[in-house]
């Protein structure tokens, strides 16, 4: 069978960087890696309704600076600030280090609805309140589309209403052409717990090419909205049992 990769993870040193940027000594990597991981999950925890998509970290032996990407500020923030020394207290209680210099950088997401780990996380939390999975990918696709992108796909896989058997059904727009390495595609995974199981959601956006450092749109305008048939029949990797 056909495996696919990241879409991430081939573009890394090519047009993408890491989410953890730092060198470490043989002794202290495991301990670090282990730390970051710690670090996101905590904060992930924390900021679930701030609509975070990344945490990115760096770091050195004495200071860990950590880049947290929203597309709500505020939320993050509070008022005047009072949120931040929250945050850096919970990392040092996280990472058992008192010594450690923290600091958190808050970075807005200028356009939301094209990120694909925001995306990922709407379409897991309306299947979670029992939304038909076929309407969330079809509105979402459409407000993505309207954003701006050059393309989407998205894909559901699990027990898809309820059903006895696995499958996965998905829905494509656009142009998302994932073996172009200056491609810019934002991939983002979700999960919904629902009650007949756990169903995986994952989002693919491609956004334009990337030339050097700079993003290369195909086109300098919005794409003029249509109005498309989604009545046709998905993707479906297993057919249905009749």
């Amino acid at each position: 069978m056909g495996q696919k990769v990241s879409p991430t993870g081939l573009r890394i040193g090519v047009i993408k960087t890491w989410d953890s940027r730092w060198y470490a000594e043989k002794q202290d990597f495991v301990n670090w890696l282990h730390q970051d991981i710690k670090i996101r999950k905590a904060l992930m925890q924390k900021l679930k309704n701030a609509s975070v998509s990344k945490i990115e970290i760096e770091r050195t032996k004495k200071e860990i600076v950590i880049f947290i990407r929203t597309a709500r500020v505020g939320v993050v923030l509070g008022q005047e600030g009072k949120n931040i020394p929250e945050l850096v207290k919970l990392i040092r209680k996280t990472i058992h280090d008192r010594k450690m210099e923290i600091k958190i950088n808050v970075v807005e997401i200028k356009n939301p609805d094209i990120d694909a780990q925001l995306v990922a996380n709407t379409i897991a939390e309306q299947i979670v309140n029992r939304a038909s999975f076929r309407t969330v990918q079809k509105l979402a696709i459409r407000k993505v589309m309207k954003a701006g992108a050059k393309g989407i796909k998205t894909s559901v896989s699990g027990r898809l209403g309820g059903v006895d058997m696995a499958r996965t059904e998905g829905y494509s727009e656009g142009i998302v052409p994932l073996a172009t390495l200056r491609s810019d595609i934002d991939y983002a995974l979700a999960e919904a717990l629902t009650t007949y199981g756990q169903i995986g959601v994952k989002v693919w956006i491609c956004k334009g090419e990337i030339l050097g450092n700079q993003l290369v749109s195909y086109t300098d305008e919005k794409p003029k909205w249509e109005k498309k048939d989604f009545n046709k029949k998905p993707f479906n990797k297993d057919k249905e049992a009749k």
